[in-house]
């Protein structure tokens, strides 16, 4: 994972468990609310896998850290002063020459903003009220590669927007098999699960999710999976 010169700022704990094999996830906290963000730092510091290198105010502060700290995965929250996590996002995603993963962490139901986050880049999204355990394995899993969705939530939220990507799909020219593998993302199942679903080989999975989100311009998979909502190739509450 990158490395994590400390920078300004006070120097966070990290505990390592002993079924990490690998390098930690170096994590950046960015939330307005010093209690909430301290009680996330404190918590995930704990979590097998993580190291916590620096936390964030306000979404200027955020992408400032983000460039200084190189961590591998910032969690975001969405109303944030200054700048929010949408356009935090979108920045640091677009400015940075090797950008970190983006979790959006957020109570979610009533914040109309999470969609517009993952259109901006971010990999995936998390509620604040879930166990610390669920959200430290979604920036695991982030870290890796893949993406954090609640896809029925999603969906919910695409449908209540004007449709704005209507003729993203039909300009893509998807393949029958490329289509099928975006549905499949967009029930929220990794790599490995749509290889299985599919019966095909792991690296042929690759090469289609590269295709699909290559053919629709989509930063990432959870990108893209907001475009096949947005142009009704999925729609809410399809279930695969």
């Amino acid at each position: 994972m990158r490395g994590s010169d400390a920078g300004e700022g006070t120097a966070l704990p990290a505990v390592t468990g002993p079924d990490v094999t690998g390098p930690d996830v170096t994590l950046l906290i960015a939330d307005d609310d010093e209690v909430t963000r301290s009680g996330l730092r404190m918590l995930l510091a704990a979590q097998p896998g993580i190291t916590v290198v620096g936390e964030a105010a306000d979404g200027v502060e955020a992408v400032e850290r983000a460039r200084s700290l190189r961590p591998d995965v910032v969690l975001m929250d969405v109303r944030m002063p200054r700048l929010n996590g949408i356009e935090a996002t979108r920045r640091l995603l677009a400015e940075a020459a090797d950008p970190p993963k983006v979790v959006v962490i957020t109570t979610f139901e009533n914040d109309g903003y999470v969609t517009a986050a993952l259109s901006a880049g971010a990999s995936g999204f998390v509620l604040k009220r879930l166990p610390v355990r669920r959200i430290a394995e979604a920036v695991r899993v982030v870290a890796a590669g893949e993406a954090v969705l609640f896809p029925a939530a999603l969906g919910r939220m695409v449908a209540a927007r004007p449709l704005g990507s209507t003729q993203a799909l039909p300009q893509a020219a998807l393949t029958g098999r490329e289509e099928e593998v975006l549905r499949l993302m967009a029930t929220g199942l990794s790599n490995p699960e749509i290889a299985e679903a599919l019966r095909v080989s792991l690296e042929t999975v690759k090469t289609h999710v590269g295709n699909v989100l290559t053919k629709l311009g989509a930063q990432n998979r959870t990108h893209a999976v907001v475009i096949a909502y947005e142009s009704g190739l999925v729609v809410p509450g399809f279930v695969g």
